[in-house]
């Protein structure tokens, strides 16, 4: 999370003249918790003895200061304050080599704010919509959005502006039709303190087209017969790593199914055994990228059929590139990735 430095010269009007020449203070108003705090700050311009700050918080606490220094010296007040947002009353006292002495009046607000969270569901990413909804932890200010095309375009690339919308207030962002496929969305949402932080989302994944390997009954190895259709598989794998690598660090997921005839548990396993081996396929041909693997076996079937059921089109694996984890279709839990 980031802010902008908020630095305000406080008006002095009622200081006395030979303070106002002597000493100059700004205000470091605002800060993130965990990162530094408030401060005021004390620019000594001309020759003094020395200096005293008191202030009285918003609630009730007392801050006192002594200091000095030789002109072109700063010297930095931190106000450790609890999170949020407070009131400080009080002055500043200058003494002179010549044991004069003038005085400032102080009256200033502060505002320390914990981390700044966005938050993005999954299912609140409708690339087929074109629209985006998330929370901010802070009342929000702005929003900067930047969509990007599998063709370099940009389908968006701007600001929207909020009114100021409540923390946890659904926040919504869209963009226009834009030929080819959004390969990478960036968000970086503003509270109304300015400050902010943002997010890369890559909501798609890649599903290569392939011929299935026909594994022998109860066997995970991939017959020699097979081979010829893994590296055809592997070719297109390559071509879409070339092709879509150029936008983000890209992942290939391999994940192997059965069909219903035997018991569930074994067939989880032995689709494991397999995807685990196709993997290792992909691997030993020279890919560069992290490789996945999981096996569902007869729990996500393409077609639904009763039990003990011979069918071809469920004996099947996945091959999926992506940068996050895949969305599993009609898959009955999530994921437990393995990698190679």
């Amino acid at each position: 999370m980031t802010a902008r430095l908020l630095l305000v010269t406080l008006v002095l009007s009622s200081a006395t003249p030979a303070s106002a020449e002597a000493i100059r203070v700004s205000l470091e108003g605002r800060a993130v918790l965990g990162e530094k705090l408030p401060a005021l700050l004390v620019h000594i311009e001309e020759p003094i003895a020395g200096f005293e700050v008191k202030l009285k918080r918003s609630d009730g606490e007392s801050v006192e200061v002594k200091g000095g220094g030789n002109p072109g010296i700063t010297r930095r007040i931190e106000l450790a304050q609890p999170e949020g947002r407070f009131h400080y009353e009080g002055a500043l006292t200058v003494r002179f080599p010549d044991a004069e002495a003038g005085e400032m009046p102080l009256s200033f607000d502060t505002e320390l704010y914990g981390p700044l969270k966005v938050d993005v569901r999954r299912e609140d990413v409708d690339v087929a919509a074109r629209r985006l909804r998330f929370v901010l932890n802070r009342p929000a200010k702005r929003a900067e959005l930047t969509v990007l095309m599998d063709t370099g375009k940009k389908a968006f690339e701007g600001e929207v502006p909020f009114k100021g919308e409540a923390a946890g207030t659904p926040l919504d962002l869209t963009w226009p039709a834009e030929e080819g496929r959004v390969m990478k969305i960036s968000l970086r949402a503003f509270d109304t303190a300015e400050f902010y932080t943002g997010v890369d989302l890559f909501p798609w994944q890649v599903d290569i087209p392939h011929e299935e390997v026909n594994f022998a009954s109860g066997r995970a190895d991939i017959p020699a017969a097979e081979r010829g259709k893994l590296d055809k598989s592997h070719a297109l794998i390559a071509e879409a790593l070339a092709r879509y690598g150029r936008f983000a660090s890209l992942r290939l997921y391999v994940i192997g199914h059965t069909d219903t005839v035997g018991a569930a548990a074994e067939n989880q396993a032995l689709s494991l055994r397999r995807a685990k081996s196709l993997a290792a396929y992909f691997r030993k041909k020279g890919l560069r990228v992290p490789v996945f693997y999981e096996g569902l076996g007869e729990a996500a079937p393409a077609v639904v059929t009763p039990d003990e059921t011979a069918e071809a089109a469920n004996r099947r694996a996945e091959y999926i590139i992506a940068v996050e984890d895949p969305v599993l279709q009609h898959a009955p839990r999530p994921a437990r990735w393995r990698k190679l």
